[in-house]
């Protein structure tokens, strides 16, 4: 992929797009969502939702099927109205309960899941779809842009059932680039492709991103992609955002159960304050930072597949009741004596098989501890440190 786009025309898409020092400057967010709520068939399927987006950076929202992610993007894009909140785009009012802009107004790009290609036109015309508002010479100038930067020059006058899936990926996101947004949504754009290919072409839409200076906001249920891909991410569930953040204030500094269940394939397994800032675990002794329970209160404490160690001579003994095997790791599914269960990642060539007992140790840096039965709006946790 070229490092650089062709100057073709004055209205290229490096001549609208902000320099990183501009950027840097700027502290008004390009989008800005505020108590979002929206209704499908009376039902609310997303309520309360707050972010900001800054100009140039790369979001993303991430959560199950169901958890409203789709809808937000849609009501970003203006194809779902608000019954609720306001959307803000470059410091207007996009929508509201009231109100709302319409689609093309926005100045948007959208990548659909299905990326709703038009059959009978070539790529060429289907990247040129939506330029008609700029003088001929501009448009076929920006279109010949975009498709070098795509790298379709040769597919230019092929239709899209003669492009592999891959390839209409590219145009679909060629298509959406053409008009120069200062915004891309991409709901789910890479879902069905092959994973190879699916990490070449985040990896290479990212670098793209970035080099122009265009914000994205990325729809995923696939938490590698989004953490691969985004700067902040929203991680959501029935219809809110649970976190905000960065993947590693997600991965290390969950603020709710729900996150800490949903990134990083942790576990919740049950402590008791023991005084004096500790905490007992099946474990072993953890000593709280800052706020910790007070002594017989019961809290859930969030060990990762990294914090333990194959260890025969450890202080632990476990079972092991499944194994997933990821080529250079296994993940292994471990009981504990108090029959709780916790992941592992182990090197693969140790072969552990399911319903033996293994030792193990602990190497806890980064645990996150809960009361016991908070709900998925609380925001307390308790940063855990070993004894």
């Amino acid at each position: 992929m070229p490092e650089a786009w062709p100057a073709l025309c004055r209205t290229s898409l490096r001549d609208v797009r902000p320099t990183a020092e501009a950027i840097t400057r700027v502290s008004q967010p390009l989008l800005q969502l505020e108590d979002v709520r929206c209704a499908i068939d009376g039902h609310e399927v997303v309520r309360g939702v707050w972010f900001a987006l800054a100009p140039g950076e790369l979001g993303a929202l991430l959560g199950p099927s169901g958890c409203g992610k789709t809808t937000c993007l849609r009501a970003i894009a203006g194809f779902q109205p608000l019954t609720g909140g306001s959307i803000t785009l470059r410091g207007a009012r996009a929508s509201d309960a009231r109100t709302q802009a319409p689609p093309e107004s926005r100045g948007l790009g959208f990548v659909f899941q299905d990326l709703a290609l038009y059959p009978h036109l070539t790529v060429a015309d289907n990247v040129g779809f939506g330029l008609h508002r700029l003088d001929r010479v501009s448009r076929a100038a920006r279109r010949e842009e975009a498709i070098e930067r795509l790298r379709l020059e040769d597919l230019s006058q092929r239709y899209p059932h003669e492009l592999s899936g891959g390839q209409q990926q590219r145009v679909a996101l060629a298509r959406a680039l053409a008009p120069a947004p200062d915004l891309l949504l991409l709901d789910e754009p890479l879902s069905s492709l092959d994973a190879k290919l699916r990490v070449e072409l985040r990896e290479s839409l990212r670098t793209l991103l970035r080099s122009l200076g265009i914000a994205a906001l990325l729809v995923t249920h696939d938490q590698d992609e989004a953490f691969a891909f985004a700067d902040r991410i929203g991680v959501m569930s029935g219809g809110r955002i649970e976190q905000w953040a960065s993947p590693f204030e997600l991965y290390h500094r969950p603020a709710t159960p729900f996150v800490a269940d949903f990134v990083g394939e942790g576990r919740l397994i049950t402590g008791t304050g023991a005084g004096n800032g500790l905490i007992a675990t099946a474990l072993g002794t953890l000593r709280a930072n800052g706020h910790a329970p007070v002594r017989d209160a019961k809290v859930s404490v969030l060990i990762r597949p990294d914090d333990l160690v194959h260890d025969e001579r450890g202080a632990f003994r476990v079972r092991v009741v499944n194994a997933a095997f990821r080529g250079a790791e296994t993940l292994y599914t471990l009981m504990l004596a108090d029959g709780e269960e916790v992941c592992a990642l182990f090197p693969s060539h140790l072969e552990l098989a399911p319903g033996s007992e293994i030792g193990v140790s602990t190497d806890i840096e980064h645990v996150v501890v809960f009361p016991k039965g908070q709900g998925p709006e609380e925001r307390n946790r308790f940063p855990l440190a070993r004894e």
